[in-house]
């Protein structure tokens, strides 16, 4: 597989994950409730590994030509967004001070809650139908699975290294101001909430 196509593919997949949307939402959100940011990233993580094994051995494709299927994805994705959201806003919580105790969540729960708003995220499931076979090319040497496979791992490595880094400096920078804290929880809830209804609205 030429590398060329590898670093094309990554340079639109790193313009696609800086577009801010459920997972930075969910990230943000869970970044100023004083636990570690890792959980969140590795539910995110391995929702898209999910995601990548699904579409590398052909299910992917076959869920994207059924108008159900995705109609289904869409509507449960949606419904997780809106919750997820709505409990992020009524509970808002700032960034505790150095030191202080973390919040209650554990981080299995975080890292649950994370793998939901990837894998039932369908706009992912659609960059993923939609990018990944424009890279791709059967007649090269690589086999189309693996090729799918190695572009999927791409993107979810550049998923992880982005999130971690932005949950990281939300932490930093809003851990002294309290009420920015929690004005930017209430708005990654929102953000997660109107995503969830347009989600809805459009299927």
């Amino acid at each position: 597989m030429p590398a060329g196509s590898i670093v094309a593919f990554w340079a639109v997949a790193l313009l696609l994950i800086m577009v801010p949307g459920a997972d930075w939402a969910f990230v943000l959100g869970v970044s100023l409730r004083g636990r570690s940011v890792l959980p969140a990233v590795g539910g995110l993580v391995l929702g898209y590994t999910g995601i990548t094994i699904v579409v590398a051995v052909g299910v992917g494709a076959v869920v994207g030509r059924s108008p159900a299927l995705l109609g289904g994805l869409t509507v449960v994705g949606g419904c997780y967004l809106i919750w997820h959201g709505a409990t992020t806003f009524a509970r808002p919580r700032a960034a505790p001070v150095a030191g202080g105790a973390p919040q209650a969540d554990t981080g299995r729960a975080v890292m649950v809650r994370g793998l939901g708003v990837s894998a039932l995220n369908p706009k992912g499931l659609l960059i993923f139908l939609a990018l990944l076979p424009q890279f791709t090319n059967p007649r090269w040497s690589w086999p189309l699975t693996a090729q799918l496979g190695l572009l999927g791992l791409v993107f979810v490595a550049s998923c992880g290294a982005f999130y971690l880094g932005l949950g990281s400096a939300a932490r930093k920078i809003l851990a002294a101001r309290p009420a920015a804290a929690r004005a930017v929880t209430r708005f990654s809830g929102a953000a997660m909430v109107v995503i969830g209804a347009l989600l809805l609205v459009r299927h």
